[in-house]
């Protein structure tokens, strides 16, 4: 490694360290996530030269600009599926879509509500996505606990049910989906062997924070909210299912246009947002002021946004650099090809680095082989599936729902380290053993 590369990787580490002691230095961490990136790309330009020695001279700041563009690029389809997502989100909410759920969900006693959100979460992540669900049961997770020490377990609970949910779907979360498109997993045998494993890594942490969870909540703060929407039970029908099944279409939407995601969710919101400002033509204008879409998108989180951009955009000079493949071959050459090992501390790594580039590093460094554990759905894909995106709940900024759900409900990374770090990985051990004996008596 040159002494460059290592600074961009101390750099890195600097600044992953200062995102985990937020709650110490009190600075923002989308403020440190940004200079980390800024202070990273800069790192790499000074040295771009010895990266590129294909390139000429005179045309490496070029190639630089194309280089960044195209990590720019990625970067920006994820976070406008993100923004449409939670302005989608939050127009249904807002006009009272989500009462019926809230409704199915509520309950006085602390359990029951965990195993009804662990549930549904879980389910709704392999339809929708493991991102649009945790949003989703967030929303309706605030209509129905009002205590903050509560509700922070609860939205632990999502960010690990939602990431477990998404692990078994093809189209739950973006690393299965890559590795689906790949063709390297099919959706039979995804469905049929990494399902168990990924219920088991939401069922262990589950009953381990049930115990935490005693007596019942106080009558007052569990009741239903009295609507404030202006529009009838029908119109918020229709909110409801036009903006959750628009976002069940989205997968359906890239599979026939072959579009990206991020396009889907714009059309989806493009037709909300026109069916709504046609349900408020015929409501007073003092009640729909607060309710319109143009207003609604003041109350997305920017800080989450940007923090998303610092924390992909400094990976990419990571992924640019070589330093991840490098780790990937590291790997394999200390551990002698034993895919559970390997596996296992891809999905650890998943929870520091984003599990993205992890993962389309591994594509890139393990061939498909005709037959054995590098087969389509041999043991390594079908585990890098599942340690990959059930890996990412180890830590709060291990995964985008974990992000999303950091921003939305302000929980700290120290404080997720500390009451959660050490559930999830029990968990997530438990899924690995699990899938082991899977292949070893059943498949």
């Amino acid at each position: 490694m040159s002494a460059l590369t290592l600074s961009i990787v101390i750099v890195f580490c600097i600044g992953y360290l200062s995102i985990a002691l937020e709650s110490v230095t009190k600075v923002n961490k989308a403020a440190i996530a940004l200079l980390m990136c800024v202070f990273c790309w800069t790192l790499f330009m000074m040295g771009s030269g010895s990266y590129y020695p294909e390139v000429a001279p005179d045309s490496l700041i070029h190639h630089i600009g194309e280089v960044i563009e195209h990590h720019l690029g990625d970067a920006a389809g994820t976070l406008f599926f993100l923004m449409g997502a939670m302005t989608i989100v939050e127009i249904v909410d807002s006009n009272g879509g989500f009462n019926f759920v809230r409704d199915a969900l509520k309950t006085r006693s602390k359990r029951k509500l965990m195993w009804r959100m662990a549930f549904m979460t879980f389910f709704l992540s392999a339809i929708l996505d493991n991102l649009t669900t945790s949003i989703v049961m967030i929303m309706v997770l605030r209509k129905l606990v009002q205590a903050r020490e509560d509700r922070l377990i609860y939205a632990a609970l999502v960010v690990i049910s939602a990431n477990s949910g998404g692990a078994f779907s093809p189209i739950g979360d973006v690393t299965t989906i890559m590795l689906w498109i790949k063709g390297v997993i099919t959706t039979q045998g995804v469905l049929t062997e990494i399902f168990v494993p990924s219920l088991i890594s939401m069922l262990v942490p589950a009953a381990i924070l049930s115990v935490s969870l005693k007596g019942k909540f106080d009558k007052e703060q569990n009741l239903p909210k009295a609507d404030v929407s202006q529009f009838t039970q029908t119109q918020r029908n229709i909110i409801f299912w036009l903006g959750v099944g628009g976002l069940c279409f989205v997968p359906i939407f890239k599979t026939l246009t072959h579009l990206p995601p991020f396009m889907g969710i714009l059309l989806v919101l493009g037709v909300l947002w026109t069916v709504t400002e046609i349900f408020h033509y015929n409501t007073a204008e003092d009640d729909t002021m607060a309710k319109r879409v143009s207003d609604l998108l003041s109350k997305i989180d920017l800080s989450t946004i940007m923090f998303f951009l610092g924390i992909l955009m400094a990976v990419a000079v990571l992924q640019e650099v070589g330093v991840l493949t490098a780790l990937g071959e590291g790997l394999n050459d200390v551990f002698a090809g034993n895919h559970y090992l390997i596996n296992g501390i891809i999905g650890v790594l998943s929870s520091i680095v984003d599990n993205v580039p992890l993962v389309a590093g591994c594509m890139g460094m393990y061939p498909v082989a005709p037959t054995g554990d590098m087969a389509v759905d041999g043991i390594f894909w079908q585990l890098l599936a599942y340690c990959a995106g059930v890996g990412g709940s180890m830590l709060i900024i291990g995964s985008a729902a974990g992000v999303v759900v950091m921003g939305l409900e302000k929980i700290t990374f120290g404080w997720y380290m500390k009451k959660i770090t050490w559930i999830v990985f029990v968990g997530y051990l438990a899924g690995i053993l699990c899938y082991w004996l899977e292949k070893t008596f059943l498949f």
